[in-house]
């Protein structure tokens, strides 16, 4: 019972940080802040989905007592392990390359005074 509540927490929260990461890549202004709110949001998001996978596998291996439980377990930490370090590499290397290409962020300061010509 309390195990089903810990796997539709990590569920919502999970679903909660990919939705975030799919509003910032819709809301943001360039491709670094953009690139930025989906890598936190979605790396975030999947590791919890992958969390209540965990669990889920772990409340079944003790109701059970069957091994094939214990092996999704591992798989799905295995498969979050690899995502927080892929998806942080991966978008350090996109970002890299889209800077030395020649695109520049969106300026982020708003000088209100230096508009008002003062």
């Amino acid at each position: 019972m309390i195990a089903e509540w810990i796997i539709v927490a990590f569920l919502a929260i999970g679903v909660i940080f990919n939705a975030l990461g799919v509003i910032g890549l819709l809301r943001f202004p360039d491709l670094y802040t953009r690139m930025h709110a989906t890598t936190k949001a979605t790396t975030f998001g999947s590791v919890f989905t992958t969390l209540a996978v965990i669990v889920y596998a772990v409340s079944l291996y003790f109701s059970t007592i069957e091994p094939q439980f214990i092996v999704l377990g591992i798989h799905a930490l295995i498969a979050a392990l690899a995502l927080a370090f892929t998806n942080a590499v991966g978008s350090h290397a996109i970002a890299r390359a889209a800077h030395r290409s020649g695109i520049l962020p969106v300026p982020a300061v708003v000088d209100r005074l230096k508009e008002a010509g003062r």
